[in-house]
Protein backbone atom coordinates (compact mmCIF):
# COMPACT_ATOMS: atom_id res chain seq x y z
CA UNK A 1 0.00 0.00 0.00
CA UNK A 2 1.61 3.36 -0.92
CA UNK A 3 1.62 5.88 1.94
CA UNK A 4 -0.49 8.22 2.98
CA UNK A 5 -0.67 11.28 5.08
CA UNK A 6 -2.78 10.46 8.34
CA UNK A 7 -4.12 13.46 10.47
CA UNK A 8 -4.61 12.05 13.77
CA UNK A 9 -6.53 14.01 16.39
CA UNK A 10 -6.02 13.54 20.04
CA UNK A 11 -2.65 11.72 19.30
CA UNK A 12 -0.99 12.12 22.65
CA UNK A 13 -3.67 10.27 24.24
CA UNK A 14 -4.21 6.94 25.35
CA UNK A 15 -5.31 5.32 22.58
CA UNK A 16 -4.57 7.80 20.12
CA UNK A 17 -0.91 7.29 20.96
CA UNK A 18 -0.92 3.67 20.30
CA UNK A 19 -2.54 4.41 16.96
CA UNK A 20 0.54 6.64 16.13
CA UNK A 21 2.88 4.10 17.39
CA UNK A 22 1.40 1.53 15.21
CA UNK A 23 1.25 3.78 11.87
CA UNK A 24 4.92 4.51 12.57
CA UNK A 25 6.30 1.60 13.72
CA UNK A 26 4.56 -1.05 11.61
CA UNK A 27 3.60 0.76 8.40
CA UNK A 28 5.02 3.72 5.94
CA UNK A 29 2.69 5.90 6.40
CA UNK A 30 3.17 9.47 7.61
CA UNK A 31 1.43 10.81 10.59
CA UNK A 32 0.29 14.28 11.69
CA UNK A 33 -0.72 14.38 15.19
CA UNK A 34 -3.13 16.84 16.82
CA UNK A 35 -3.39 17.35 20.04
CA UNK A 36 -4.29 20.34 22.37
CA UNK A 37 -2.55 18.82 25.00
CA UNK A 38 -5.20 19.02 28.28
CA UNK A 39 -4.09 16.67 31.09
CA UNK A 40 -4.99 13.60 29.51
CA UNK A 41 -2.28 14.55 26.36
CA UNK A 42 1.10 13.11 27.32
CA UNK A 43 3.90 14.24 24.82
CA UNK A 44 6.01 11.17 26.70
CA UNK A 45 3.45 8.73 25.15
CA UNK A 46 5.39 9.66 21.82
CA UNK A 47 9.18 9.60 22.46
CA UNK A 48 9.88 6.44 20.89
CA UNK A 49 8.36 8.41 17.57
CA UNK A 50 9.14 11.36 18.73
CA UNK A 51 12.71 11.40 16.14
CA UNK A 52 11.04 10.04 13.39
CA UNK A 53 11.06 11.66 9.90
CA UNK A 54 7.37 10.80 9.14
CA UNK A 55 6.15 11.83 12.33
CA UNK A 56 4.51 15.76 13.35
CA UNK A 57 3.51 17.05 15.88
CA UNK A 58 0.85 20.16 15.78
CA UNK A 59 -0.57 21.39 19.63
CA UNK A 60 -4.06 22.73 18.22
CA UNK A 61 -7.34 22.74 19.41
CA UNK A 62 -10.23 21.02 17.14
CA UNK A 63 -12.70 23.73 18.10
CA UNK A 64 -10.42 26.20 16.58
CA UNK A 65 -11.45 26.44 12.77
CA UNK A 66 -8.83 28.52 11.36
CA UNK A 67 -6.16 26.42 12.85
CA UNK A 68 -8.24 22.78 11.86
CA UNK A 69 -8.18 24.78 7.99
CA UNK A 70 -4.30 25.99 8.31
CA UNK A 71 -3.42 21.98 9.37
CA UNK A 72 -5.70 21.04 6.46
CA UNK A 73 -3.84 22.85 4.13
CA UNK A 74 -0.28 22.58 5.15
CA UNK A 75 -0.40 18.62 5.42
CA UNK A 76 -2.97 17.73 2.61
CA UNK A 77 -3.98 14.52 4.66
CA UNK A 78 -5.06 11.47 3.37
CA UNK A 79 -6.93 10.09 6.45
CA UNK A 80 -8.41 11.65 9.35
CA UNK A 81 -8.84 9.36 12.20
CA UNK A 82 -10.87 11.79 15.14
CA UNK A 83 -9.59 10.23 18.49
CA UNK A 84 -9.88 14.05 20.22
CA UNK A 85 -12.50 13.83 23.13
CA UNK A 86 -12.86 14.31 26.54
CA UNK A 87 -13.51 10.58 27.84
CA UNK A 88 -13.82 10.26 31.39
CA UNK A 89 -17.30 9.31 32.88
CA UNK A 90 -16.78 10.86 35.89
CA UNK A 91 -15.36 14.42 34.93
CA UNK A 92 -18.58 14.24 32.72
CA UNK A 93 -20.82 14.22 35.91
CA UNK A 94 -18.44 17.12 37.51
CA UNK A 95 -18.14 19.27 34.65
CA UNK A 96 -20.09 18.38 31.31
CA UNK A 97 -19.75 21.75 29.65
CA UNK A 98 -16.04 21.03 28.54
CA UNK A 99 -17.80 17.59 26.67
CA UNK A 100 -20.21 18.92 25.11
CA UNK A 101 -17.67 21.47 23.67
CA UNK A 102 -14.81 19.46 22.87
CA UNK A 103 -17.01 16.13 21.72
CA UNK A 104 -19.63 18.25 19.64
CA UNK A 105 -18.29 21.76 18.88
CA UNK A 106 -15.09 20.18 18.27
CA UNK A 107 -16.36 17.12 15.99
CA UNK A 108 -18.57 19.82 14.03
CA UNK A 109 -15.57 21.97 13.14
CA UNK A 110 -13.44 19.55 12.45
CA UNK A 111 -16.10 18.08 10.07
CA UNK A 112 -16.12 21.46 8.15
CA UNK A 113 -12.85 21.62 7.87
CA UNK A 114 -12.44 18.54 6.83
CA UNK A 115 -15.49 18.85 4.14
CA UNK A 116 -14.21 22.35 2.92
CA UNK A 117 -10.46 20.78 2.23
CA UNK A 118 -12.09 17.66 0.45
CA UNK A 119 -14.27 19.12 -1.97
CA UNK A 120 -11.42 21.00 -3.31
CA UNK A 121 -9.63 17.77 -3.71
CA UNK A 122 -8.65 16.50 -7.31
CA UNK A 123 -10.99 13.67 -8.32
CA UNK A 124 -8.87 10.86 -7.75
CA UNK A 125 -7.58 12.16 -4.11
CA UNK A 126 -11.35 12.90 -3.28
CA UNK A 127 -12.32 9.64 -3.76
CA UNK A 128 -9.34 8.14 -1.91
CA UNK A 129 -10.34 10.82 1.35
CA UNK A 130 -11.62 8.96 4.65
CA UNK A 131 -12.47 10.60 7.67
CA UNK A 132 -12.58 8.20 10.51
CA UNK A 133 -14.74 9.29 14.09
CA UNK A 134 -13.50 6.76 17.10
CA UNK A 135 -16.28 6.76 19.28
CA UNK A 136 -17.45 4.37 22.34
CA UNK A 137 -20.08 1.82 23.29
CA UNK A 138 -21.41 3.76 25.83
CA UNK A 139 -23.26 5.47 23.40
CA UNK A 140 -25.74 2.44 23.42
CA UNK A 141 -26.19 2.57 27.20
CA UNK A 142 -26.08 -0.54 29.28
CA UNK A 143 -27.09 -4.50 28.80
CA UNK A 144 -29.76 -5.61 31.08
CA UNK A 145 -29.84 -9.42 29.88
CA UNK A 146 -26.71 -11.64 30.53
CA UNK A 147 -26.42 -13.12 26.31
CA UNK A 148 -27.47 -9.99 24.75
CA UNK A 149 -24.79 -8.04 22.86
CA UNK A 150 -24.21 -4.07 21.00
CA UNK A 151 -24.61 -4.73 17.57
CA UNK A 152 -23.40 -1.90 14.70
CA UNK A 153 -27.32 -1.62 15.04
CA UNK A 154 -28.40 -1.32 18.55
CA UNK A 155 -30.22 2.03 19.55
CA UNK A 156 -28.54 4.62 21.29
CA UNK A 157 -29.18 5.19 25.00
CA UNK A 158 -26.75 7.26 26.50
CA UNK A 159 -26.79 7.42 29.89
CA UNK A 160 -24.01 10.17 30.96
CA UNK A 161 -22.83 13.77 29.89
CA UNK A 162 -19.85 11.87 28.66
CA UNK A 163 -21.57 9.09 26.11
CA UNK A 164 -24.52 11.76 25.41
CA UNK A 165 -21.88 13.67 24.08
CA UNK A 166 -20.09 10.80 22.16
CA UNK A 167 -23.77 10.08 21.08
CA UNK A 168 -24.04 13.40 19.31
CA UNK A 169 -20.84 13.37 17.64
CA UNK A 170 -21.59 10.14 15.93
CA UNK A 171 -24.64 11.67 14.77
CA UNK A 172 -23.02 14.63 13.26
CA UNK A 173 -20.42 12.74 11.20
CA UNK A 174 -23.04 10.61 9.59
CA UNK A 175 -25.12 13.56 9.01
CA UNK A 176 -22.19 15.08 7.07
CA UNK A 177 -22.02 11.69 4.87
CA UNK A 178 -25.75 11.73 4.12
CA UNK A 179 -26.38 15.39 3.78
CA UNK A 180 -22.86 16.76 1.73
CA UNK A 181 -21.63 12.91 1.06
CA UNK A 182 -18.44 13.44 3.06
CA UNK A 183 -16.53 9.80 2.98
CA UNK A 184 -17.38 9.25 6.68
CA UNK A 185 -16.25 5.66 8.60
CA UNK A 186 -17.51 5.26 12.75
CA UNK A 187 -15.56 2.96 14.89
CA UNK A 188 -17.47 1.99 19.02
CA UNK A 189 -15.26 0.34 20.79
CA UNK A 190 -15.22 -1.31 24.17
CA UNK A 191 -13.42 -0.88 27.33
CA UNK A 192 -9.37 -0.06 26.66
CA UNK A 193 -6.72 -1.09 28.62
CA UNK A 194 -2.97 -1.04 27.94
CA UNK A 195 0.53 0.84 28.53
CA UNK A 196 0.33 4.44 28.64
CA UNK A 197 -3.22 4.79 30.36
CA UNK A 198 -3.88 7.94 32.22
CA UNK A 199 -3.71 6.94 36.19
CA UNK A 200 -7.20 7.64 36.61
CA UNK A 201 -9.09 4.70 35.02
CA UNK A 202 -9.73 1.94 36.51
CA UNK A 203 -6.96 -0.34 35.57
CA UNK A 204 -3.85 1.64 36.09
CA UNK A 205 -5.88 3.06 39.25
CA UNK A 206 -5.69 0.01 40.95
CA UNK A 207 -2.10 -0.81 39.95
CA UNK A 208 -0.97 2.43 41.44
CA UNK A 209 -2.56 2.50 44.25
CA UNK A 210 -1.46 -0.68 45.40
CA UNK A 211 1.75 0.00 44.71
CA UNK A 212 1.74 2.93 46.74
CA UNK A 213 -0.64 0.95 49.61
CA UNK A 214 -3.74 3.26 49.42
CA UNK A 215 -7.32 1.74 48.98
CA UNK A 216 -8.41 0.07 45.78
CA UNK A 217 -11.84 1.98 45.33
CA UNK A 218 -14.07 -0.47 43.71
CA UNK A 219 -17.93 1.66 42.93
CA UNK A 220 -21.26 -0.23 44.13
CA UNK A 221 -20.95 -3.75 44.52
CA UNK A 222 -18.27 -3.74 42.01
CA UNK A 223 -20.43 -6.45 39.69
CA UNK A 224 -20.37 -4.21 36.81
CA UNK A 225 -19.46 -5.77 33.34
CA UNK A 226 -17.19 -4.78 30.64
CA UNK A 227 -15.84 -5.92 27.61
CA UNK A 228 -11.80 -5.45 27.71
CA UNK A 229 -9.75 -4.44 24.68
CA UNK A 230 -6.23 -4.23 24.79
CA UNK A 231 -5.15 -0.96 23.36
CA UNK A 232 -2.38 -2.40 21.16
CA UNK A 233 -4.92 -4.47 19.22
CA UNK A 234 -7.31 -1.49 19.25
CA UNK A 235 -4.84 0.70 17.21
CA UNK A 236 -4.59 -2.24 14.68
CA UNK A 237 -8.18 -2.80 14.38
CA UNK A 238 -8.68 1.19 13.79
CA UNK A 239 -6.21 1.53 10.99
CA UNK A 240 -7.34 -1.36 9.48
CA UNK A 241 -11.01 0.46 9.15
CA UNK A 242 -9.05 3.55 8.18
CA UNK A 243 -7.51 2.06 5.23
CA UNK A 244 -10.16 -0.94 4.36
CA UNK A 245 -13.23 -0.02 6.26
CA UNK A 246 -16.28 0.47 3.64
CA UNK A 247 -17.85 4.41 3.68
CA UNK A 248 -20.60 4.90 5.75
CA UNK A 249 -20.33 1.43 7.46
CA UNK A 250 -19.76 1.15 11.24
CA UNK A 251 -17.65 -1.66 13.17
CA UNK A 252 -18.31 -2.36 16.50
CA UNK A 253 -14.69 -3.29 17.88
CA UNK A 254 -14.29 -5.48 21.47
CA UNK A 255 -11.84 -7.56 23.21
CA UNK A 256 -14.69 -10.72 23.45
CA UNK A 257 -13.56 -10.08 27.60
CA UNK A 258 -16.15 -9.48 29.61
CA UNK A 259 -15.10 -9.30 33.47
CA UNK A 260 -17.07 -7.59 36.22
CA UNK A 261 -15.40 -4.75 37.65
CA UNK A 262 -14.50 -6.62 40.90
CA UNK A 263 -12.95 -10.16 39.06
CA UNK A 264 -10.74 -7.85 37.61
CA UNK A 265 -9.28 -5.90 40.66
CA UNK A 266 -8.84 -9.15 42.20
CA UNK A 267 -7.13 -10.59 38.69
CA UNK A 268 -4.62 -7.36 39.57
CA UNK A 269 -4.16 -8.04 42.94
CA UNK A 270 -3.04 -11.66 42.01
CA UNK A 271 -0.64 -10.32 38.73
CA UNK A 272 0.63 -8.23 41.95
CA UNK A 273 1.33 -10.42 44.50
CA UNK A 274 3.64 -12.70 41.64
CA UNK A 275 5.28 -9.57 39.75
CA UNK A 276 5.89 -7.10 43.02
CA UNK A 277 6.26 -9.17 45.75
CA UNK A 278 7.42 -7.12 48.19
CA UNK A 279 5.00 -4.38 49.22
CA UNK A 280 4.14 -1.69 51.55
CA UNK A 281 4.60 -1.46 54.90
CA UNK A 282 2.16 -3.07 56.48
CA UNK A 283 0.42 -4.73 53.93
CA UNK A 284 -0.14 -8.60 53.92
CA UNK A 285 -1.63 -9.05 50.73
CA UNK A 286 -2.98 -6.64 47.66
CA UNK A 287 -6.76 -7.15 47.88
CA UNK A 288 -7.03 -6.26 51.70
CA UNK A 289 -6.54 -2.94 50.22
CA UNK A 290 -10.25 -3.35 48.08
CA UNK A 291 -12.29 -1.28 49.55
CA UNK A 292 -16.08 -0.95 48.20
CA UNK A 293 -17.02 3.20 47.69
CA UNK A 294 -20.75 4.86 46.97
CA UNK A 295 -21.14 3.77 43.15
CA UNK A 296 -21.80 6.58 40.37
CA UNK A 297 -24.75 8.41 39.51
CA UNK A 298 -26.38 6.98 36.53
CA UNK A 299 -23.72 3.78 36.54
CA UNK A 300 -23.88 1.28 33.55
CA UNK A 301 -24.18 -2.15 34.71
CA UNK A 302 -23.20 -4.22 32.02
CA UNK A 303 -21.37 -3.42 28.35
CA UNK A 304 -20.29 -5.77 26.02
CA UNK A 305 -19.53 -5.89 22.08
CA UNK A 306 -20.53 -8.21 19.22
CA UNK A 307 -17.40 -7.76 17.23
CA UNK A 308 -18.14 -10.08 14.72
CA UNK A 309 -18.64 -7.58 11.82
CA UNK A 310 -15.06 -6.48 11.48
CA UNK A 311 -13.91 -10.11 11.81
CA UNK A 312 -16.11 -11.41 8.95
CA UNK A 313 -15.59 -8.14 6.62
CA UNK A 314 -12.43 -6.96 7.17
CA UNK A 315 -10.32 -9.74 8.87
CA UNK A 316 -9.47 -8.24 12.57
CA UNK A 317 -9.56 -10.50 15.57
CA UNK A 318 -7.73 -9.34 18.86
CA UNK A 319 -4.10 -10.57 19.34
CA UNK A 320 -4.29 -10.73 23.35
CA UNK A 321 -6.69 -12.46 25.97
CA UNK A 322 -7.33 -10.31 28.66
CA UNK A 323 -4.76 -12.44 30.58
CA UNK A 324 -1.97 -12.29 28.10
CA UNK A 325 -2.67 -8.23 27.97
CA UNK A 326 -3.37 -7.41 31.91
CA UNK A 327 -0.07 -9.29 32.55
CA UNK A 328 1.44 -7.17 29.80
CA UNK A 329 -0.20 -4.13 31.46
CA UNK A 330 1.35 -4.48 34.46
CA UNK A 331 4.58 -5.29 33.77
CA UNK A 332 4.58 -1.91 31.73
CA UNK A 333 3.51 0.09 35.05
CA UNK A 334 5.98 -1.75 37.27
CA UNK A 335 8.50 -1.31 34.20
CA UNK A 336 7.88 2.57 33.29
CA UNK A 337 7.43 4.37 37.04
CA UNK A 338 9.24 7.50 35.08
CA UNK A 339 6.06 8.11 32.94
CA UNK A 340 3.66 7.73 35.62
CA UNK A 341 5.13 9.67 38.12
CA UNK A 342 5.67 12.53 36.18
CA UNK A 343 1.70 11.86 35.65
CA UNK A 344 0.97 11.67 39.41
CA UNK A 345 3.25 15.00 40.18
CA UNK A 346 1.77 16.99 37.51
CA UNK A 347 5.49 17.36 35.77
CA UNK A 348 4.19 15.93 32.86
CA UNK A 349 2.21 19.34 31.37
CA UNK A 350 5.27 21.10 32.03
CA UNK A 351 7.38 18.78 29.54
CA UNK A 352 8.53 20.81 26.19
CA UNK A 353 6.04 20.49 23.37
Amino acid sequence: MSAKTFLVTGGAGFIGSAVVRHLINDTQHIVVNVDKLTYAGNVASLASVADNARYHFEQADICDAAAMAALFTKYQPDVVMHLAAESHVDRSINGPGEFIQTNIVGTYTLLEAARTYWSALAADKKAAFRFHHISTDEVYGDLHGTDDLFTETTPYAPSSPYSASKAGSDHLVRAWLRTFGLPTVVTNCSNNYGPFHFPEKLIPLMILNALAGKALPVYGDGKQIRDWLFVEDHARALVCVATTGAIGETYNIGGHNEKQNIEVVHTLCALLEELAPTKPAGIKQYSDLITYVTDRPGHDVRYAIDASKIERELGWVPQETFETGLRKTVQWYLNNTAWWQAILDGSYQHAAH
